[in-house]
This record gives structure tokens, sequence and C-alpha cells, in this order.
């Protein structure tokens, strides 16, 4: 048998590492939510994009039926 190991390919130790970038950059997004979150940031966003939202379409209590 061959007791040599086999080197990796090239193409796979590139692949980890872009994989390992990702993994990263993602673990920061997400504390970065966690943080906004923990401010009450996150709060305000989602009253400003429900705003933006609902500007083209009215209001359910102010619908009236003839």
């Amino acid at each position: 048998m061959n007791d040599k190991a086999n080197p990796p390919k090239k193409g796979s130790v590139e692949r980890k590492d872009r994989l390992a970038e990702a993994l990263r950059a993602n673990l920061q997004k997400r504390k970065a939510q966690t943080r906004s979150r923990r401010a009450g940031d996150a709060d305000k966003q989602r009253a400003r994009d429900a705003d933006r939202i609902s500007e083209g379409l009215p209001a359910a209590g102010k619908m009236h039926k003839d």
C-alpha cells in the first residue's frame, strides 16, 4: 500500500477558504442584527418598512362599505 497522503486539490483548498470567509461574513451580519435588536433599532426599522409598504394601500380601518 501507499503510505503517502494524497495532497489536497488546489480547488478544494480555495473552496474551503471561500466558504470560511462566507461563514465569517454571515456571523458578523447576524451579530449586527442581534445588537440592533437589543438596542431597539430593528423595531424602528420594521416600522419604517411597514410605513413604506402601506403607503399605496388604504388602511383596513379606513375602508367603508357602501
